[in-house]
């Protein structure tokens, strides 16, 4: 009879070029894997900051869209940190505050923050209200973060047919009407505002966003 066939194993040095080939293969896999993961990552941060921009967007120009007019203090103003308007509420009038404040957390970033009044009813509370804007620090209560990121801001009032910085002399209050007892003084409303934010890209969105908004005629 003859001799059978000997069944031959793998070498050493065979099975250590597969394990580096597995190795290799794993990293490679894994590395796929890490890359989706970052990609989703990120991509959620953006979305959910397109999301919270979006949302301040809508917030601003609903304070613009119920600006009022009124007597006793400028319906809109812009000193170049804050822009302060007086707006209808459902039980009476609001004074909004939007100001650009660092962060405070050491990065030298900045938050857009707004903060709204209560309604008030009378001249005077709305006097008082509006002088109390004017002491803000940007820490008081009632401050809403309402986007981080923002580098720098700017407002633009259209007016006689073109776009001016609403800080130019060319915004100058108006004298109030005859026996008003205004002790702040008007300005006349602008038919638009452009707001113009300056984003850095470590919170997901970067580049100047540009943003008009027409606004109606006065409610009396």
């Amino acid at each position: 009879m003859g001799d059978f066939p000997r069944s031959r194993g793998f070498t050493l040095v065979e099975v250590l070029v597969a394990m580096m080939i597995m190795a290799i293969l794993a990293m490679m896999a894994w590395q796929g894997v890490d890359g989706i993961v970052r990609t989703r990552d990120a991509s959620q941060v953006r979305l959910e900051q397109t999301l919270r921009l979006n949302t301040v967007l809508g917030q601003w120009e609903h304070d613009l869209a119920a600006l009022q007019e009124t007597n006793a203090v400028p319906g809109l103003t812009f000193d170049g940190a804050t822009l302060r308007l007086t707006r209808r509420a459902e039980a009476g009038l609001q004074v909004v505050a939007w100001s650009l404040q660092p962060s405070g957390d050491g990065t030298g970033a900045n938050r857009w923050q707004r903060w709204a009044s209560p309604p008030v009813i009378t001249s005077n509370e709305l006097q008082e209200t509006w002088f109390r804007t004017q002491q803000f620090q940007g820490s008081e209560p009632g401050q809403l973060a309402a986007l981080t990121g923002v580098t720098q801001w700017q407002v633009y009032c259209y007016r006689g047919n073109s776009w001016s910085n609403c800080q130019s002399t060319g915004d100058v209050a108006q004298a109030p009407p005859p026996g008003a007892s205004a002790v702040v003084p008007r300005q006349a409303l602008p038919s638009g505002v452009r707001l113009v934010l300056d984003l850095s890209g470590n919170t997901g969105l970067n580049g100047t966003l540009t943003r008009d908004v027409v606004l109606g005629p006065q409610v009396p």
